[in-house]
């Protein structure tokens, strides 16, 4: 299944993708796609007579396909090609960090460059959503644990980040900077989730291209590794990491200025598109 939440920020409604690329409206089965929903109704879900339900209009703005998101966890230079392009040794173990659920909108709405930044970043990553409560899990059965994956732009403010001292997260959570969507896509609708195509364009010039069978940690290991320091909860985001070619890695660095778009994609998954806004206020 392909799950998505349509409709004004703040007002979402849940519903899904039928065969033909309709949304079709959910509200008349669940109250909404978050936890709690993953964690009891995937399967009454599936057993859905699509066609009965009501078609939402064409156009109508998609928000992130996932309510009140808890964790909202990262993982960093999670791609060798994109250590070495920022100068980073390989990690022997995953890196992880948090970016602030308050950040996550929806896949195509604007993106505000925080306000004094100079060095806003992009980065196309495949996101996680945890389906099941998950502490000290195998990574043999981890993926057992997932409900979907997702595309996330993570969008990062490289000063904030990297100079300002203190840990990544002051980079990474400014508001907007967690597009996710445009569906929650169940893990039966991916054959492999290690070697899904992976791009990302600045004003339709090819930035990043990669792929997650690159990836240094996979997501079994990823789900596996974060449940021995933390309990993963239904509705929890795990975002994996991303290829190369980000802005900070370019020589000279290139950034991200009001009026940019950003479109991004991952095979299976779907794709996004940002216009990048100025901070107002």
């Amino acid at each position: 299944m392909k799950l998505v939440r349509f409709g004004q920020p703040g007002e979402e409604k849940p519903g899904l993708v039928d065969s033909q690329g309709l949304i079709r409206d959910l509200s008349g089965i669940v109250a909404d796609i978050d936890g709690a929903t993953l964690a009891t109704s995937l399967a009454q879900l599936r057993g859905v007579d699509v066609d009965i339900l009501p078609k939402v209009p064409a156009g109508t703005r998609l928000g992130p396909p996932l309510a009140r998101v808890g964790n909202f966890i990262a993982v960093g230079l999670n791609f060798a090609d994109h250590a070495a392009e920022t100068g980073s040794p390989i990690p022997s173990e995953p890196i992880l960090f948090n970016k602030a659920p308050s950040c996550i909108v929806g896949p195509n709405d604007d993106v505000v460059i925080p306000r004094g930044s100079k060095k806003t970043d992009w980065e196309v990553e495949l996101a996680i959503v945890i389906g099941r409560r998950a502490s000290y899990v195998h990574a043999n059965n981890a993926l057992d644990y997932v409900a979907g994956y997702c595309v996330c732009n993570d969008v990062s403010e490289r000063e904030y980040q990297i100079e300002r001292g203190g840990q990544w997260m002051k980079g990474k959570g400014c508001p907007t900077f967690g597009p996710l969507g445009p569906w929650l896509v169940t893990p039966d609708e991916i054959p492999d989730v290690q070697n899904l195509a992976m791009w990302l364009d600045v004003n339709g010039e090819r930035m990043q291209r990669g792929s997650t069978k690159t990836m240094i940690f996979d997501c079994a290991k990823i789900v596996s590794y974060t449940s021995h320091f933390m309990v993963l909860e239904p509705g929890d985001v795990i975002t994996t990491g991303t290829p190369p070619g980000v802005g900070l890695g370019m020589k000279p660095p290139r950034f991200l200025k009001a009026g940019d778009v950003v479109t991004l994609g991952i095979e299976g998954l779907g794709e996004q598109r940002q216009t990048f806004v100025p901070f107002q206020g």
